[in-house]
């Protein structure tokens, strides 16, 4: 064999070394994962954030090329997994669908939904539908891949296969399973969403910032997945990049809130406030009224919190026990019972739940009813619960 053919054969036109393998492999596959966090998922799914024509077309182009995914389908089955979270319906929940199946077999249950037709046209509405996307992208996924593959042997020799093998594995481990799966799974929640999403890491810079999952299930149209002054979304850094040269418009971050001193009585403020943060109430509740509540019974029992309510036990108190095991929500909702003063805390909890999620249009029906229930625990005698009701009544949305 020719020397000439054996060294095409073995580094490509580039004849790159180990190292710069390395990085060419880096920086494709970040570039893949902004494509899906930027565009698919910010963008086309939530209508977070607009790229400007050429950034947009590009990251669907990069999607196609490296993924054989179709926007539309990607769309569908995400909002589907938001509007239909933790039920049967959940195209890849670990609580129906098996943590080991949604972790390994991710990209399987991606491909299932993906023969839900009729979903895909309920939840795709919006998604491109120009000349590209019907001739060439959606009729030919796995052109993408293939010219892919193609190209990188002729860049990088031998070695280009392996480099593309990687490639094709990188967003079924790390979004399909990885996110996905143990997104819902294990990590920290700064919010008591309604459902058990969870976020990973605080610094979201490996897989563009969908590490912080939990923050997203809280305010899923928001553009930015930072939520704390410590947490970090490489995702949003780069939207703001392109923001600041005109690539980008964001058009939705999630709201703040200002704690507004010495507000005796409810008023619209607090309720706009409450509705739009509704997970920070109900962790703020979890937080400053039931953990102090518990501990305090667990110093009058004259034992160690762990021995008063197992972790298990305690952990469903922030949600009434839904994801419990049916024979342990019945041992949690028992020892309620016997615990006039946890129980009292568990009601106020439930009224407040309940006016957060109604979805009623009188906003003044509501706003006494908020009212009501301020005047309600601060009458309970329970100083968590009165500090919290005081604490409530400031909430409003900060001014950007």
């Amino acid at each position: 064999m020719p020397e000439s053919v054996s060294t095409f054969l073995s580094a490509g036109l580039l004849g790159l070394g180990w190292w710069g393998m390395l990085a060419v492999l880096l920086v494709l596959t970040q570039l893949t994962i902004f494509s899906v966090t930027l565009y698919l998922h910010r963008s086309q799914a939530h209508r977070g954030v607009d790229f400007h024509p050429a950034i947009s077309h590009f990251f669907r182009f990069w999607t196609w090329l490296t993924t054989s995914m179709i926007t539309r389908e990607w769309v569908a089955i995400h909002r589907k997994h938001h509007a239909k979270v933790e039920t049967e319906d959940d195209p890849h929940s670990p609580r129906f669908k098996g943590i080991g199946n949604v972790f390994w077999r991710g990209v399987e249950l991606y491909r299932e939904a993906r023969w839900q037709r009729a979903d895909i046209e309920q939840y795709g509405k919006g998604a491109p539908d120009d000349w590209l996307e019907r001739k060439v992208y959606t009729p030919h996924p796995l052109a993408g891949p293939t010219l892919l593959l193609v190209v990188h042997f002729a860049l990088f020799g031998c070695m280009g296969i392996a480099l593309w093998a990687v490639q094709m594995a990188w967003i079924p481990f790390w979004a399909a399973g990885v996110v996905n799966g143990l997104g819902h799974w294990w990590g920290y929640r700064n919010f008591e969403s309604a459902d058990t999403s969870t976020n990973l890491t605080p610094w979201g810079v490996w897989i563009g910032g969908e590490e912080l999952h939990n923050n997203h299930h809280a305010f899923p149209s928001s553009a930015r997945f930072s939520m704390r002054r410590w947490e970090v979304d490489i995702g949003w850094v780069l939207i703001r990049a392109l923001e600041n040269v005109g690539l980008a418009r964001v058009l939705r971050v999630a709201p703040t809130v200002d704690i507004r001193p010495n507000i005796a009585v409810p008023d619209g403020d607090t309720l706009k406030a409450l509705v739009a943060h509704r997970f920070l109430a109900m962790t703020d509740y979890q937080r400053n009224v039931l953990t102090p509540a518990m501990k305090e019974e667990a110093r009058l029992a004259g034992e160690k919190l762990r021995k008063l309510l197992p972790r298990g036990l305690r952990k469903g108190l922030a949600d009434d026990g839904r994801w419990l095991q049916p024979e342990s929500r019945e041992q949690l909702r028992q020892w309620i019972s016997q615990r006039p003063r946890i129980l009292a805390l568990i009601e106020h909890r439930a009224r407040l739940s309940t006016l957060l999620e109604a979805r009623t249009q009188d906003a003044s029906e509501r706003l006494q009813q908020l009212q009501a229930w301020c005047q309600s625990a601060e009458s309970s005698g329970i100083r968590a619960l009165q500090d919290y009701a005081a604490r409530l009544k400031g909430y409003a949305l900060a001014a950007h």
